[in-house]
Order: structure tokens, then C-alpha cells, then sequence
């Protein structure tokens, strides 16, 4: 199938953090199908195995300044620029918020929330410098709706569609658009060592989706690719629905 001229990222440079695994390393492959350079970020060495002469590879925890800062120079140093910042990378986590410890909160918050945070200041800095950009970030349906044993990892989403927000306004004047991804429950490794099967785990939350199932990895990732596109030029500010209906319930 040929796509449409304006979903063409040929030409451009992005980051996508949690690149190792799940929506992130979707999201590589269809910015590089769509022509994109990319700079592949994750905690795990296991991104490294995403490197070729158009997909440069860093590890790092995206919480620290460090990493942020790492990644970004590295997108400047290989590939000229920055165009696209996808904030995929978080964790989660499933406890009663009474037995949810300061630490629990804290780490939670520092990966999805303060990580997301880093890697955008440091983005934009180059984006501003370069004439524009666009930011992807996945956030999901807990950002607007509530589910039982998710405080800390609802708090960091509903902090990630909040900051995208902020950052439309505060920088579309200067040709930077930014959008969140509400994804539903998308079939992943993310619960990996917090239940036996994630993936069984994450399934059986099929039937509370209207569409009756719960998305793929490559499914978010079309929508994070189509944010990232000049198909998408008038959107931003935007909490984007990709969540099988569940928020329309």
C-alpha cells in the first residue's frame, strides 16, 4: 500500500525512549519505514540490538538528567538534527494506594512523569533552535479515567497529558506540536515480574473494551507515527483516543 505523501517522515530525526521492547520498538520500525532516522533509547542493553547506520542505540535510565541530555547530543551528533521525540518509556504498577510506599510513588513518578519531563526540555531546547518539532507521548485511558490499585501510575500519565498540553501552548508559536496517546490495555511484557503471564494477564482484560480486545503494540504505534507526521498538522494539545472505546463507555 502507498501512503499518502504527508505521512512521509523522510528526512527526519527522532528519539524513542523505551525502544527495547512493546510499543517502543513498533515505533522505531515504522519511523524508519517511513523514512525517519532514530535514536533508540532504553534502560536495557537489549536496544542495542536495533542498531544499524540509520538507528543509533543508548542506554541510560531516562529519570536522569543525564540520560536526556546523552540522547538528545547523540541525535544531534549522528543525524544533523532533531524533528520527533517519542516519549514511550514508563513503568508500571498495581498496588491499593494504602499500601503504596513513598518509594513505590516516588519511582513511579520519576520514570513516567520527571523522565517524560527531561527528555522534552532537552528536545525542545534543539526543536526551538531548529525552527520546530513534534513530541509523541504515551500516556493512557488512567490519564482521564479511574481504575482500582493505580494511583501512583495514574498520577504520572495524568501528569504526562497535562504536560503535553503545556507544552502546545506554551511552544506552538515556535513550531512545536506535542500530543498524548491514551492507549487502552495493550498487550506487552510491562507487567513482566509482577505476574507469571503478562501477556495472558493484559488479555484477559479484553472483554472491557468496547471493541472487544485489547490492542497490539503496533497498533499505538500507527497513531504515534501518524502524530509525528505532517498528516497531523493541525493537531495538538491533543489526549488522542486509541483506547478501543473504553473511555467511551
Amino acid at each position: 500500500m502507498t501512503l499518502p505523501e504527508s505521512w512521509s517522515l523522510a528526512g527526519k530525526v527522532a528519539i524513542v525512549t523505551g525502544a527495547a521492547r512493546g510499543i517502543g520498538r513498533e515505533a522505531v520500525g515504522i519511523l524508519r519505514a517511513r523514512g525517519a532516522r532514530v535514536v533508540a533509547s532504553d534502560l536495557s542493553q537489549a536496544v542495542c540490538d536495533l542498531a544499524t547506520d540509520e538507528v543509533a542505540t543508548v542506554t541510560g535510565d531516562i529519570s536522569e538528567e543525564d540520560t536526556a541530555r546523552r540522547t538528545v547530543a547523540l541525535a544531534r551528533e549522528r543525524f544533523g538534527s532533531l524533528d520527533i521525540l517519542v516519549n514511550n518509556a514508563g513503568r508500571t504498577m498495581n498496588k491499593p494506594l494504602v499500601e503504596t510506599s513513598v518509594a513505590d510513588w516516588d519511582n513511579i513518578m520519576a520514570v513516567n512523569a520527571r523522565g517524560n519531563f527531561l527528555h522534552a526540555r532537552e528536545a525542545l531546547r534543539v526543536m526551538v533552535e531548529h525552527g520546530g518539532g513534534t513530541i509523541v507521548s504515551v500516556a493512557s485511558i488512567v490519564s482521564v479515567v479511574a481504575m482500582k490499585d493505580t494511583a501512583a501510575y495514574a498520577a504520572s500519565k495524568g501528569a504526562i497529558a497535562q504536560l503535553t498540553k503545556v507544552i502546545a501552548v506554551e511552544y506552538g508559536g515556535r513550531g512545536v506540536r506535542a500530543n498524548a496517546v491514551a492507549a487502552g490495555v495493550v498487550e506487552t511484557d510491562i507487567l513482566e515480574g509482577i505476574v507469571d503471564d503478562s501477556r495472558a494477564t493484559l488479555a484477559s482484560y479484553g472483554s472491557v473494551h468496547p471493541i472487544g480486545r485489547i490492542a497490539q503494540a503496533m497498533e499505538i504505534a500507527e497513531v504515534i507515527a501518524f502524530l509525528a507526521s505532517p498528516a497531523s498538522s493541525f493537531i495538538t494539545g491533543a489526549l488522542v483516543m486509541a483506547d478501543g472505546g473504553y473511555t467511551a463507555l
